[in-house]
């Protein structure tokens, strides 16, 4: 089934199963999933994922992090811009997420980054998700 919106659907696949506690998720890939998922293993929000090519559009494994005693690291994910109405920021209005423990995830001119990054190498962009 095609799905419209690949980074909401790759965000909801992530939140799943990190309720139930799962070791790997699989999701669709795309070019900003990848940019999205490297920005939250740089993060340290997931273990780390590899890209796999036997489907025609391509998938990525994504390996979750959990804490010592099973707790989740990857807390909450939301997605911010829709393809219905998207949200854009510049370096100086970018909120910040519980104080500067969450981030925001931007798609800028120079690739797909944190907010601590747009706001070291002053960039703004779309504001894709928030992560907690």
């Amino acid at each position: 089934m095609a799905t419209s919106d690949t980074i909401a659907d790759m965000l909801t696949r992530i939140r799943n199963a990190t309720r139930v506690r799962k070791p790997t998720v699989r999701v669709k890939r795309s070019g900003v999933c990848v940019g999205i998922l490297g920005v939250l293993k740089s993060e340290g929000y997931i273990n780390g994922f590899v890209e796999l090519s036997d489907t025609n559009q391509g998938e990525i494994d994504v390996e979750l992090k959990y804490g010592d005693r099973g707790e989740m690291v990857l807390q909450g994910l939301e997605r911010t811009s829709k393809p219905g109405c998207r949200r854009y920021t510049g370096y100086e209005g970018l909120p910040r997420v519980l104080d500067g423990l969450g981030i925001w995830v931007l798609s800028t001119s120079r690739g797909v980054m944190s907010d601590r990054d747009c706001r070291k190498n002053k960039i703004g962009g779309e504001m894709l998700c928030k992560v907690w």
